[in-house]
This record gives structure tokens, sequence and C-alpha cells, in this order.
């Protein structure tokens, strides 16, 4: 089963992202690229199994 995120909003500098399954949430730099390491971070944060 595929668990999804959405915007929720829009902030300054990241956008908020919720898993909606869990409620989880999570803020994402709007960047045109993100370190692994950051990456990592966020898909712990909103719950996501790590591939």
């Amino acid at each position: 089963m595929a668990v999804s995120c959405y915007l929720k909003r829009h902030g300054s500098n990241h956008d908020i992202f919720v898993n909606s399954k869990s409620g989880k949430k999570a803020p994402v730099p709007r960047h045109p690229e993100i370190k692994d390491s950051l990456c990592k971070l966020i898909r712990k944060q909103l719950g996501l199994a790590d591939k």
C-alpha cells in the first residue's frame, strides 16, 4: 500500500508536507538540490520507510 504525502502550505523558504496516513509533518526546503542526509531526515519526520 502506498503512503501519500500532501502539501499543507507554502512557507517563505520551506513547504510543509503532511503524511496523509499518520498526520506527521515535515518542512521541505525549496532548493534545486538537497543532500541525501536531509532527504533521510525528511522521510523519518514523515514516518516513511527508508528504502
